[in-house]
């Protein structure tokens, strides 16, 4: 199972270690680790966002164990979304009203634009994103697709789609 969580540091040495350890120990996998060692919580902790895969029965003992290693536990999420796919748009794709693209694709219920990056050259130029499509499974990632090419076409922006 796909998790996300926000979990808060102590600030000394060794912790981020000491917190990604019982993942390993439990069979788990770190897929990203988002340290953000400038920053700190209300508390002053440092905040770490990870990401990582996990038998369900073993994410209840990771959390005891972090607990145990004076780890906070901010928030846990199980992973949906299950399929992704980049793709990339050129045109006016801001002038074109950029939220109303998004929101053809987040109001499915099944599908949501997780990732976003825009290169803007000029006022006046055409513009291209990088958008990461995520859904449930592999035929409601393909619905999200048909629906995002038929609103961008509308709109008179180019859609290239990954092999």
């Amino acid at each position: 199972m796909k998790i996300s969580m926000d979990i808060e540091l102590t600030d000394i040495p060794g912790q981020l270690v000491l917190a990604l350890k019982p993942v390993s120990d439990l069979g788990g996998n770190i897929l990203s680790v988002l340290h953000q060692r400038d920053k700190k919580t209300p508390s002053g902790r440092i905040p770490v966002q990870l990401t990582l895969e996990i038998e369900e029965q073993g994410l209840n003992r990771l959390v005891e164990r972090l607990k145990e290693r004076d780890v906070n536990v901010v928030r846990i999420g199980k992973e949906r979304l299950k399929e992704s796919m980049m793709v990339l748009l050129i045109g006016h794709i801001v002038h074109t009203d950029l939220g109303e693209t998004i929101d053809s694709i987040d109001s499915t219920g099944f599908a949501e634009v997780v990732e976003l990056s825009l290169s803007m050259p000029g006022v006046d130029k055409k513009s291209s994103a990088s958008v990461t499509l995520s859904a449930i499974g592999k035929e409601e990632l393909k619905e999200a697709l048909n629906i995002l090419e038929r609103t961008v076409n509308k709109k008179g922006i180019m859609i290239i789609p990954s092999i």
